[in-house]
C-alpha cells in the first residue's frame, strides 16, 4: 500500500508540476561555480604571496546600530549559548546570553549566509550561504560548508550553483541525512533550485523537488514526531536591476510523506490556499505540539479587488480621478479641491490651482501630466494595491488551508516579499504564533488578531525568531539591527550589539584632528564617528558613544565641506538628500525637483553627489541626468539631456547614474557613469558630453570611476556585473580622457568590484575593492595583492584614502569600517622592490624618567619601536641597535616577502635598563644583505 501511494505521489506531481510555466530571457552571461572556485583559489594563491599581507587593519566599528541577521540557532539544553547569523557579516557565537561573540566564518569563499543548522548533538555547524532574501544587497553563496570543529576549520559540501540557501533540516535521530531548501541563483535561471536531499552526511545530493529555472525553495519544515513528514515551500521569482516578479505559478506548499523522496503539492485547487499568478514568498511553521498543525505566512501579490461600494469624497481629488479627465471636466474642478491635491502629494509652491489651470487652458501641460509628474518606476512596487500578507492555517496535516488573520495585515506587516516572510509557532502552546515583518508582530489566538510586540530599542525589521521550547516567552529575535532577546514574550527587550557588522553602502572622511568618518548604512541611516575609535563599553557608563546618527531612512553618499567641516551632504534612498549644518542642527531638503510636463527624474537607490574639490560651494547630483548647483545646493541647474539608455519598465527605478566624480587636477573635468553601462565625460564643468563606453562590456553596471590625482588624461573605471549574476573583475584604465580603454587587474580572482581609487602619493599605487576584499597594484594595475591581516572576506563597497594621515579607509557592507595606516606602502618603489632587504626611516621618539615604572592601572611602562622592513624573500634576520661601536640590543626574527611590520622594547638585557638618551643605529641583516638607518631619542 505505501508504494502505491508514492506512486500516486509522483504521477500527481508530475502533473503539478507540467503546468508550471517557463521564462525565456537572454541577457549577459553568469559565471558558473567551477569558474568561481577557480578564482577563490586565486585568491588563496594572491593572499600567500601577497608584499602586503601584514599591513594591520583595525576595526573602529561602529556597532550600535549592527546589520542584518538572517537566522538564529540556539542550543535547546543551554539557551545562553547560540549562533547568529548576519546576511553578510558572517557567523558569530556567543556562550554567554550574548553578553560577548566571536566570529566563525570569516576566511571562506563568500561570507554571506542564507541559513544555518546545529546538530547539538554532535557538536556539528551546517551553513547555508547565500542570503535567503532577495533584496538588492542579498548576496550570492557557493553551497552548503559544514565544521565539526566549532568553525575552526570549514569543509565545502557541495551545491555550488545553489547561490542562495533558503533553510536547512537535519533528521531528528539520523545525522547523516540532510534536507536543503535551495533557492538558485537571484539574477539568472538556474537549475539546481529545489529541495536536496543527502543520506550521508552532505557528501552527495539529489533533487527531490524541482519546478522550473525561477522557482526555488525558500522554507521547509519538518515533523520531528515522525520525520517521514517535511513540507516546502516553492518560490517562483526574477529579479534584474530593474524590476522584482515576486510570484508567480510555480509557488505553492508540497508535502512528502516518505522522508522527501517525492512530493505532492497541497495549495492550490480545493485546498483553499492560493495558487495563481500572485502567490509569492512563503513562510512555514509546524506545531511542535500539536503537529497537524501548520501555518503559512503568504506574500500575495494579486491585485485588491476594488469596492464598488465605495463612496468617493467629493472633496478629495486622486490621481486615478486624472488619468482619463477631459481639459473641461479639469478646468470645472474648484480652487480648493485642486489646491488639497496639490498640497497634499508635496508639488512646489509655486505650482497653485491657478498656475495649473492656466498651463492646461493653454495646452502646455494635460491634466494626465499632473499623475506623470508623481510617479516614477517606484511607483509600482509601493503604490500597487496588493492583498499582501495573509496567514493560513491547516489543522488536517496541510491537506487544507484557511486564512485566519481577521484583519488586513498591511497595517502591521508590510509588503515585500523579497525582504520577509518568515512565521513560528510557540513549541507549547499551537495558537501562539509569531510573524516576521515590518514589524514583529504576535497572535495569541491562532493567527485570527495581531499586535506589535516591537520594542523602542530593536530595529523594526525582522527576519529570525527562536522561540524557548522550555520557556514559552523567552524569544530571541534577528532583526536589520542585529540580536535583542525577551523574556517576557515581547514586553521588554534586551539588546545585544557587540559585533561590529554594519552594511555600509558609502563612506567619506573630513579633514578634523583626529579626523571623522562618514557613512551610510542599509536601513540605518547616516553615521559619523572617530577615526580613532576603539571598541568599548565605557559609554553605558558615560552615556556617550563615540558614532552619532545623523541622517535617517536607507543612508546614501555623503560629502564634506572641508572649508569648515561642518556643512555635510548626504541622504537616503533614491535621491532623498539634504545639505545638514552639524554644528546648529540646520537642515535643508536639496533635492532637484523636475518640471510640470516633465517625467520624474530617475534616482538610483545609491543616488550619487559630488562636492567640487576646486570650489566648495559647487555640488553635482546625478538621477538619469547631471544636475549642478552653484550656492551648495539651494538651486540646481539640469545641465544635460539623458545619460543613460533611457531605463526600462519595471518596479525599480533603472536607467540612472551611480556615480560622479569631478577631477581634482581640473576644474570642470566631469565623469559620470550609468546603471546600464554607459559612461560620459564633460571637459567644461557639465555643458557638453561624450560617451565613452562604446568599447567597453555592455549592459554592466558602473561601479566606480576616479580621474588620476597626476595625469589630467588618466582615469580609473571599475564595472560590475553582480546583478547579471557575473562575478567577474572589470577594470580599466584610459590615458585620453576615456577614449580608449585598457583592461587591467587580469590576475584578479572571479569578484564583482565595487571601488578603485588612485593613491595620492603614489602614481602606480592602486587599489580596488570588491565583494570579497581590498587588493592593492604597485604597477598601475598590473598585478594585484591583497590585504589580509586584521580583513575578513566581506563585500568591500568603498574606499577613502586620507590625504593628511595616509590612512586607508574601508567601507564595508558587513563589517563596518577598517583603517590602515599605509604610509609604507606608498613609499614602496622600484629601487625599494629590488633590494634583497630594506629598512624604513624610523620615528624620533621622546625619552622619559618613567620608562620601566608603574602605571595607574598596574602595567609597566616600556618605550618601543616601530620597525618597518621589506624582504624580497621569506627570510630570517638579525637586528642590531647600537650606539656608534657599541651594539646594546640584539635580537632574531622571522619575515615573510614583503613588508613586515617589528614592535621592538628598548630594553637593554645585559645592563638592564631602557636605551637613554641619544643618536642610535637600527641594522638588519642576514647572509645576503642589510640595511640600516638613524633615530634619536630626545
Amino acid at each position: 500500500m505505501k508504494l502505491l501511494n508514492i506512486l500516486i505521489l509522483v504521477l500527481l506531481t508530475n502533473i503539478s508540476f507540467s503546468q508550471k510555466k517557463k521564462k525565456n530571457n537572454i541577457y549577459p552571461s553568469s559565471t558558473n561555480s567551477i569558474e568561481r572556485i577557480e578564482g577563490y583559489k586565486n585568491r588563496i594563491s594572491l593572499t600567500e604571496n601577497s608584499i602586503i599581507k601584514n599591513i594591520h587593519f583595525r576595526n573602529i566599528g561602529p556597532t550600535v546600530m549592527s546589520g542584518r541577521v538572517v537566522d538564529l540557532d540556539v542550543n535547546p539544553n543551554d539557551p545562553s549559548h547560540f549562533y547568529v547569523a548576519y546576511a553578510s557579516g558572517g557567523l558569530w557565537e556567543t556562550k554567554n546570553h550574548g553578553n560577548s561573540f566571536s566570529p566563525l566564518f570569516d576566511n571562506q569563499m563568500v561570507m554571506t549566509i542564507g541559513d544555518i543548522k546545529v546538530d547539538w548533538e554532535n557538536n556539528i555547524i551546517y551553513v547555508g550561504t547565500g542570503e535567503n532574501n532577495s533584496s538588492r544587497s542579498s548576496y550570492s553563496g557557493n553551497g552548503i560548508y559544514m565544521s565539526n570543529n566549532n568553525g575552526k576549520t570549514w569543509k565545502n559540501l557541495g551545491l555550488h550553483e545553489s547561490h542562495h540557501i533558503g533553510r536547512i533540516i537535519l533528521h531528528p535521530t539520523n545525522p547523516n541525512t540532510i534536507w536543503i531548501a535551495s533557492l538558485g541563483h537571484l539574477y539568472s535561471p538556474s537549475e539546481e533550485r529545489g529541495i536536496y536531499k543527502s543520506v550521508d552526511g552532505g557528501q552527495t545530493w539529489s533533487n527531490k523537488l524541482y519546478i522550473n529555472e525561477f522557482t526555488g525553495a525558500i522554507d521547509l519544515i519538518i515533523d520531528n514526531s515522525n520525520p517521514d513528514i517535511l513540507y516546502a515551500s516553492m518560490w517562483e521569482k526574477d529579479r534584474k536591476a530593474w524590476n522584482f516578479s515576486g510570484s508567480g505559478l510555480g509557488s505553492g506548499i508540497f508535502k512528502s510523506v516518505d522522508s522527501g523522496e517525492t512530493w505532492i503539492e497541497v495549495s492550490g485547487g480545493e485546498s483553499g490556499f492560493p495558487d495563481s499568478e500572485g502567490t509569492g514568498r512563503i513562510g512555514l511553521d509546524i506545531s511542535v505540539s500539536n503537529p497537524n498543525i501548520i501555518y503559512a505566512i503568504l506574500d500575495n501579490q494579486d491585485r485588491l479587488e476594488s469596492d464598488d461600494n465605495k463612496t468617493d469624497n467629493e472633496n478629495t481629488l486622486s490621481k486615478d480621478d486624472l488619468r482619463s479627465i477631459s481639459v473641461s471636466d479639469f478646468l470645472n474642478i474648484s480652487n480648493v479641491k485642486l489646491g488639497e491635491f496639490l498640497r497634499s502629494n508635496r508639488f512646489p509652491n509655486s505650482y497653485n490651482s491657478e498656475v495649473i489651470k492656466s498651463m492646461i487652458s493653454k495646452g502646455e501641460i494635460e491634466p494626465i501630466s499632473l499623475v506623470e509628474y508623481l510617479e516614477d518606476s517606484n511607483s509600482q512596487l509601493f503604490e500597487t494595491p496588493v492583498i499582501g500578507a495573509e496567514v493560513y492555517k491547516s489543522e488536517d496535516f496541510g491537506t487544507t488551508w484557511k486564512k485566519v488573520n481577521k484583519d488586513d495585515l498591511s497595517y502591521l506587516f508590510y509588503s515585500y516579499g523579497y525582504y520577509f516572510g518568515e512565521i513560528r509557532v510557540d513549541p507549547q502552546f499551537p495558537n501562539k504564533v509569531y510573524t516576521m515583518g515590518v514589524p514583529l508582530i504576535k497572535s495569541i489566538d491562532g493567527g485570527v488578531s495581531w499586535s506589535s510586540i516591537d520594542f523602542e530599542n530593536m530595529h523594526s525589521d525582522h527576519h529570525a525568531l527562536w522561540i524557548n521550547p522550555s520557556k514559552s516567552g523567552h524569544l530571541i529575535n534577528g532583526n536589520d539591527g542585529g540580536v535583542n532577546i525577551s523574556y517576557d514574550d515581547g514586553s521588554n527587550w534586551m539588546k545585544l550589539n557587540s559585533p561590529s557588522v554594519g552594511q555600509f553602502y558609502d563612506i567619506n572622511v573630513d579633514m578634523k584632528t583626529p579626523y571623522n568618518v562618514f557613512g551610510g548604512f542599509q536601513d540605518n541611516g547616516v553615521w559619523m564617528g572617530p577615526s580613532n575609535y576603539q571598541s568599548s563599553l565605557r559609554w553605558h557608563s558615560s552615556g556617550s558613544y563615540s558614532w552619532k546618527s545623523i541622517y535617517g531612512g536607507d543612508g546614501m553618499q555623503t560629502e564634506i565641506d572641508y572649508r569648515d567641516n561642518e556643512i555635510v551632504y548626504t541622504g537616503s534612498q533614491f535621491g532623498s538628500y539634504s545639505r545638514l549644518n552639524l554644528k546648529t542642527g540646520e537642515r535643508k531638503r536639496i533635492t532637484p525637483s523636475h518640471k510640470l510636463g516633465e517625467r520624474p527624474y530617475r534616482w538610483n537607490w545609491e543616488t550619487p553627489i559630488y562636492l567640487s574639490r576646486h570650489n566648495q560651494d559647487i555640488l553635482y547630483m546625478g538621477s538619469n541626468k547631471f544636475h549642478r548647483s552653484l550656492n551648495r545646493g539651494d538651486d540646481f541647474e539640469t545641465m544635460s539631456e539623458d545619460l543613460t539608455k533611457g531605463g526600462i519598465s519595471g518596479n525599480v527605478s533603472y536607467g540612472t547614474l551611480t556615480t560622479i566624480i569631478e577631477s581634482e587636477k581640473k576644474f570642470g573635468l566631469i565623469y559620470v557613469g550609468s546603471d546600464d553601462g554607459l559612461v560620459h565625460v564633460s571637459r567644461d564643468g557639465g555643458y557638453s558630453w561624450k560617451n565613452i563606453s562604446n568599447n567597453l562590456p555592455k549592459d554592466m553596471w558602473v561601479s566606480s570611476i576616479f580621474p588620476s590625482k597626476f595625469r589630467e588624461g588618466r582615469v580609473y573605471l571599475s564595472l560590475n556585473g553582480y546583478r547579471w549574476d557575473n562575478f567577474s573583475p572589470m577594470i580599466y584604465v584610459s590615458e585620453d580622457y576615456g577614449l580608449n580603454w585598457s583592461k587591467i587587474g587580469h590576475d584578479l580572482p572571479l569578484e564583482p568590484v565595487n571601488v578603485i581609487v588612485e593613491d595620492n602619493k603614489n602614481e602606480s599605487l592602486i587599489y580596488v575593492g570588491t565583494d570579497h576584499g581590498v587588493y592593492a597594484s604597485l604597477n598601475f594595475g598590473n598585478n594585484f595583492h591583497p590585504f589580509v591581516d586584521g580583513l575578513p572576506g566581506v563585500p568591500v563597497h568603498d574606499l577613502v584614502i586620507h590625504p593628511r594621515e595616509n590612512d586607508l579607509i574601508v567601507g564595508t557592507h558587513g563589517r563596518s569600517v577598517y583603517i590602515a595606516n599605509i604610509s609604507s606602502l606608498q613609499n614602496l618603489n622600484d629601487e625599494i622592490l629590488n633590494k634583497k632587504l630594506h629598512i624604513f626611516e624610523i620615528e624620533n621618539l621622546n625619552y622619559s624618567s618613567r620608562w620601566g615604572t608603574q602605571s595607574w592601572n598596574g602595567r609597566v611602562i616600556e618605550p618601543s619601536i616601530d620597525i618597518v622592513l621589506y624582504s624580497k624573500f621569506d627570510s630570517k634576520i638579525n637586528l642590531v641597535i647600537s650606539k656608534g661601536d657599541n651594539e646594546l640590543i640584539k635580537k632574531s626574527f622571522s619575515i615573510t616577502k614583503g613588508l613586515n611590520f617589528i614592535n621592538n622594547n628598548l630594553f637593554i638585557d645585559s645592563e638592564n635598563k631602557y636605551l637613554d638618551k641619544g643618536e642610535y643605529t637600527a641594522k638588519i641583516g642576514n647572509l645576503d644583505s642589510t640595511s640600516e638607518t638613524k633615530f634619536i631619542i630626545k
